[in-house]
């Protein structure tokens, strides 16, 4: 995908996520910054602080766990590990996710039971073992391009479902499985 594609498929997928209802009465969104092909974030990010949102952003941690700082705006971006941008304002803890309303989850792939096929790195895998540990249930949306919901990925014991996933073109919604 060019450049340009990559921000259409972005203002695309704002459009549809913000008919989530979930995303409508939302007061703070745990989201990320989009990097390289990943559908873009950027035009999501700034229609929910337009709306008034609370929108965190991760923060890498040396253990790959993930610290959270709120989102001020592309300007307020600074360059991290791994080629990442993060939020350069004061750091709130990793448990700050557990208020979130909504989280926006990073994905390859999501299934139609709702399994995320996530980059390997396990941060995410912390962030929802952290959710279920303080009984935080906010609504897990991925965020994909189109053709990447599949049949089904693989998953591993402590995989958790996610709710939705938002496409350029639809919404797609999830029954988890009883656990």
């Amino acid at each position: 995908m060019t450049a340009d594609d990559i921000e259409k498929a972005g203002a695309a997928l704002a459009c549809r996520a913000l008919e989530l209802p979930e995303l409508a009465g939302a007061a703070t969104v745990a989201a990320y910054v989009s990097m390289g092909s990943e559908p873009g974030t950027h035009a999501l990010r700034e229609a929910l602080r337009a709306r008034g949102v609370r929108v965190l952003l991760p923060v890498l941690l040396e253990d790959d766990d993930l610290d959270w700082g709120e989102d001020e705006g592309p300007a307020r971006l600074v360059p991290a590990r791994r080629g990442l941008l993060e939020p350069e304002g004061p750091r709130l803890g990793p448990e700050a996710v557990t208020r979130a309303d909504v989280v926006l989850l990073p994905g390859l792939a999501v299934d139609r039971r709702g399994m995320r096929l996530g980059r390997g790195g396990g941060s995410y895998d912390r962030v929802l073992a952290r959710l279920a540990r303080a009984g935080a249930d906010p609504a897990l949306v991925v965020l994909l391009y189109d053709g990447e919901l599949l049949d089904e990925v693989p998953e591993e014991g402590h995989d958790r479902p996610v709710h939705a996933a938002v496409t350029p073109s639809a919404l797609h919604r999830f029954t988890p499985r009883p656990r």
